[in-house]
């Protein structure tokens, strides 16, 4: 009978075992991301995206290895989000307009001269608006979305000109990324896009063949930029900002603690990111004052406003923006701006 009972104890424990053991092992994975984006070492960026995969890194313990790859070392812009669509372990970080591809409202989601500041643009993403539109990528096409806005800055003209209004570009050649929405943007504003690589432009600048770019005060005391275009004229035309993006059943794969300390950690990151970007304008404009010999000027918002329209009746007839998008996203910035008002 000691007998019978010593081995129904042993095969109780040995059953007890496999039905434990899978749940142990899970926990016990290892998960290895590769997150891509085009950004330099010295900008900010950078810097934030490896701390955020530092914290996951360390809150589990090694069981979620984010490794970072900047300066478009592996995959970037639309070929970033089809790792992503793919269902790699990876992570995409692009600017929202390159989700465009798989809903088209995402142009319009950062859109020229829609916002005025940085936390304009983070209210709308936290929207109903913005969460259904994230929501259907994730539906048709799998992407998961973790933040959109790690926000690097409102970007500006950066020339050897001041420029204050629309026709002060007439005539202008302006570096502008390889995108349809900044070259259609350009055009709008009356300058002369010419699409080149970063690695191209400040070679281009130096030689003629532009005569300046555009992009945020961060990247403008980093990547020599300010070393050959020494005018900076505050035209605000596009939030500079980036999301990140995983395929959803790689994030549905994910132990569910794991995927809440992922997600607090990216959406405390773009809130940093924000932040630092909005406390170092000021000294940041002030060291290139005084270093770089750079120069900064205002512009008549309400002219390069006007002159936006025609872009948006373009996102719409030719694009196929939702005719009620823009008008919804300008809603929501109005309702922003009434609740917090200028100090």
């Amino acid at each position: 009978m000691k007998k019978v009972l010593a081995l129904v104890l042993t095969l109780t424990m040995i059953l007890a075992l496999c039905t434990f053991a899978p749940a142990a092992f899970a926990k016990e994975d290892k998960y290895v991301f590769k997150l891509s984006h085009v950004f330099a070492p010295t900008e900010q960026l950078t810097v934030e995206m490896e701390m955020v995969a530092d914290r996951i890194r360390e809150r589990t313990n090694g069981a979620v290895d984010i490794q970072t790859y900047g300066s478009s070392q592996l995959a970037v812009y639309k070929d970033n989000l089809q790792q992503v669509v793919d269902g790699s372990y990876w992570i995409a970080c692009e600017d929202p307009s390159y989700l465009a591809d798989y809903n088209i409202n995402f142009e319009a989601l950062i859109a020229p001269m829609l916002y005025s500041n940085l936390q304009e643009y983070s209210y709308v993403c936290q929207s109903d608006l913005v969460k259904a539109l994230c929501q259907d990528i994730e539906d048709n096409y799998g992407i998961h979305v973790l933040a959109l806005d790690f926000n690097v800055g409102l970007r500006c003209m950066q020339t050897n000109k001041v420029i204050t209004t629309p026709e002060d570009l007439k005539g202008m050649k302006i570096r502008v990324p390889n995108s349809s929405m900044y070259i259609n943007l350009m055009n709008a504003m009356g300058g002369t896009p010419v699409p080149l690589p970063f690695g191209e432009t400040i070679s281009a600048v130096q030689q003629g063949v532009v005569d300046g770019l555009e992009g945020n005060m961060n990247a403008y005391s980093t990547n020599g930029s300010a070393e050959v275009a020494k005018q900076m004229s505050f035209t605000n035309h596009l939030i500079g900002t980036c999301g990140a993006y995983i395929n959803i059943d790689v994030w549905n794969s994910l132990p569910e603690e794991y995927r809440d300390i992922i997600q607090e950690e990216f959406t405390a990151g773009a809130a940093e990111l924000t932040k630092f970007t909005d406390d170092n304008f000021q000294s940041t404009m002030e060291m290139l004052e005084k270093e770089q010999g750079c120069h900064f000027n205002d512009v008549d918002v309400d002219a390069f406003r006007a002159v936006m329209q025609v872009e948006y009746d373009r996102l719409v007839a030719e694009d196929g923006v939702d005719p009620d998008f823009i008008p919804a996203l300008q809603a929501l910035v109005k309702e922003y701006d009434e609740a917090h008002p200028a100090a």
